[in-house]
C-alpha cells in the first residue's frame, strides 16, 4: 500500500524515497506496468537542466504570478489525458487544445521560452513532458506549495486529438469524481489533495452558473451555498440571457485572491460552504473527503506534505520511456512535422 487513509507521510521520509537515482515508480491500480524514470535523470547529459527551468520560471513568475496556476491545469489537462506526454501542448486543427474543456489554457509562451533555452543549451536532450513538469513544480512552490523531486525521463508523445479529451465538467458529481480519478490510478486522498490545486487561480462563470441559478434543473440556486456567498457570486455572475453576453472570470478562492497563494483557505472554505466550483462544495458530500477536508483546514503542513505526494503520482500518468515518443525540437509541434516546417 502507499500510504494508508489519512496518514500524512513526513516530508523528510517523501525526500528520501525520491532522491535514489533510479527509481522503479510503483503503479497504483488503473495505471500502467512500472516505468523506470530517475530523479536527475539528466545529470549526465544536461546537467543544469533542472536549473535553467527554474530560472526561466523565476524570471516569468516575477512578472506574472498568475503563471503558477495556469502550468497547474496546463499538467492536470495533460497528465488527465493520454498520459504525461505533453501532447496538450501540440498545435494542430484538430489537437487537445481545441477541446472545449480547454478552452482558456495558458502558460505555452513559457513552455516554449523555457524549450528555446534548453535547445541552445543541450540540443535533443530534454522533453517538453519534462519541462511541463518541472516548470509546474517550481511555479507553484513559489506560490506556496512544497517543492518535491520530480522524476525525469519522460519522452514525448506523437499525437494530440480533441476527441481525446475526457476531462469532466467542474459540476460533476462526488461519485463520478471519484470514479474518474480512480480511472487514473489515483485514490480519494490524491483526489481531495490535488483539488486543493483551486486555491489559486479563476474560473469562468459559465462553470457555476448552474450553482447560482439552475441546480439540477431546479430553476433554484444549489441548496449548500451559503446564502450571503451565493449573493456575491451571482453580482459577479449575473444570468446570461443573451446570445454574446459577457463570461466573467471569477476567483477559484476569493480568500486568495489576486495574490495567487496556495493555502489551506481553499478547504477552510469548503467547510464554510463556500467553495465557488460545485465538484469542490461536495467534498463534504462523504465521511472519507470532509474528514480529509477537516485536517487539512486545520494543518497547512499535513496539506503541504500529501500535495507533494498526489502531484508526483498524477506526474507518473502513461509516461513514454525509452523507445516510445521522441525528444521534440518545438513543443508545439512533433519532430516530423517541425521538420517539415523548416
Amino acid at each position: 500500500m502507499r500510504r494508508v487513509m489519512f496518514e500524512i507521510i513526513p516530508l523528510l521520509f517523501l525526500t528520501l524515497a525520491l532522491s535514489l537515482c533510479t527509481v522503479d515508480v510503483e503503479a497504483a491500480e488503473g495505471l500502467q506496468p512500472p516505468v523506470k524514470l530517475e530523479w536527475h535523470f539528466y545529470y549526465n547529459t544536461c546537467r543544469e537542466a533542472e536549473i535553467y527551468v527554474r530560472h526561466q520560471v523565476e524570471l516569468f513568475y516575477k512578472n506574472d504570478p498568475t503563471i503558477a496556476p495556469k502550468l497547474l491545469r496546463l499538467l492536470y489537462s495533460d497528465c488527465f489525458v493520454t498520459g504525461c506526454d505533453a501532447s496538450i501542448l501540440l498545435d494542430g486543427p484538430n489537437s487537445e487544445k481545441k477541446a472545449p474543456q480547454n478552452r482558456g489554457l495558458g502558460a505555452f509562451v513559457l513552455i516554449d521560452r523555457i524549450k528555446t533555452v534548453l535547445e541552445s543549451r543541450c540540443p535533443g536532450i530534454v522533453s517538453c513532458a519534462d519541462i511541463l513538469n518541472l516548470a509546474t513544480r517550481d511555479a507553484v512552490h513559489m506560490a506556496g506549495a512544497p517543492s518535491y523531486p520530480v522524476y525525469t525521463g519522460r519522452k514525448d508523445g506523437m499525437t494530440s486529438t480533441a476527441a481525446s479529451v475526457d476531462l469532466p465538467s467542474p459540476s460533476i458529481s462526488l461519485e463520478a469524481a471519484l470514479a474518474y480519478f480512480g480511472s487514473k490510478g489515483l485514490d480519494v486522498l490524491d483526489m481531495v489533495t490535488l483539488l486543493g490545486a483551486h486555491s489559486l487561480g479563476k474560473t469562468h462563470c459559465r462553470f457555476i452558473e448552474d450553482r447560482l441559478y439552475n441546480f439540477n434543473n431546479t430553476g433554484k440556486p444549489d441548496p449548500s451555498m451559503k446564502p450571503s456567498f451565493l449573493a456575491e457570486m451571482q453580482k459577479q455572475c449575473p444570468p446570461r440571457l443573451k446570445k454574446g453576453q459577457s463570461d466573467p472570470l471569477v476567483f477559484l478562492n476569493p480568500a486568495s485572491g489576486s495574490r495567487y497563494r496556495f493555502s489551506s483557505t481553499y478547504y477552510s472554505r469548503v467547510l464554510t460552504n463556500e467553495a465557488v466550483l460545485g465538484v469542490d462544495q461536495q467534498l463534504l458530500f462523504s465521511d472519507d473527503t470532509k474528514q480529509i477536508t477537516q485536517e487539512f483546514a486545520a494543518g497547512f503542513e499535513d496539506l503541504r506534505k500529501s500535495f507533494a505526494l498526489s502531484i508526483s503520482r498524477m506526474g507518473n500518468i502513461k509516461v513514454l520511456t525509452g523507445k516510445d515518443g521522441e525528444i521534440r525540437k518545438n513543443c508545439r509541434f512533433t519532430n516530423k512535422n517541425y521538420h517539415s516546417k523548416n
